[in-house]
């Protein structure tokens, strides 16, 4: 499965990807697929959309778009869709391990949390995109070392006052895991020390705004 040698050929691989494509079809080649092995991830990941479409249910406005499991299947999903600055205010990308579904209420999430980033709404068209790339890259090259396991997704919010991402976790008390994961998230997004992120229980978000909910962790 890939680890740290595997995510930093993943740059090699896209642009590999892209140049076969812009080839003319004369010039195209036995597809990239036949030619390399796929290089397999460490574990299966569902990527969700959510539209917030209020004259239906929560749970109808979530679909599951579709699962990868290797290297170069990631990246043509991710070439494919649309980048999260483009998409309407009320939307979400989420991207989870296969078999948890990115709600509070599913088993292995509610006892979690998560690590918040919070984008000013002038930062979309900045920031935003690279941001979600580097959390992506984190969560399927297994970045969190020995807490990876601990690890149950990530979610990309765009809304009308600013967006949001944040990295989800098992177990809200394990602080040792939960620090650790938030250390090198801050350190993979490039953050400056000087700037703080925060870990929320769901616990608490679930029942107060994500503004009023208390920061259980801060790195």
């Amino acid at each position: 499965a890939v680890g740290l040698l595997g995510l930093l050929l993943l740059p090699q691989l896209r642009q590999e990807e892209r140049r076969r494509r812009r080839r003319r079809p004369q010039e195209q080649e036995v597809p990239l697929a036949e030619r390399l092995d796929k290089h397999p991830l460490q574990n299966r990941w569902a990527l969700w959309f959510f539209r917030n479409d209020k004259n239906r249910l929560w749970q109808a406005n979530l679909r599951l778009v579709t699962k990868f499991s290797t290297v170069e299947d990631f990246w043509a999903l991710y070439d494919h869709i649309k980048p999260a600055s483009k998409l309407s205010c009320g939307c979400d990308y989420s991207l989870f391990k296969d078999g948890i579904e990115p709600m509070w209420e599913d088993n292995q999430n509610k006892r979690g949390g998560r690590w918040l980033i919070t984008l000013a709404k002038q930062q979309r068209h900045t920031k935003l995109d690279c941001f979600w790339l580097d959390t992506l890259l984190c969560l399927i090259g297994e970045m969190f070392d020995n807490y990876s396991n601990e690890v149950c997704g990530a979610v990309i919010n765009i809304r009308t006052k600013g967006d949001k991402i944040a990295i989800w976790t098992r177990e809200a008390e394990h602080q040792e895991a939960v620090t650790h994961i938030g250390r090198v998230y801050k350190e993979h997004l490039g953050l400056s020390q000087e700037v703080t992120i925060g870990y929320q229980a769901h616990a608490d978000t679930a029942t107060k705004s994500s503004s009023l909910a208390k920061t259980k962790f801060e790195v």
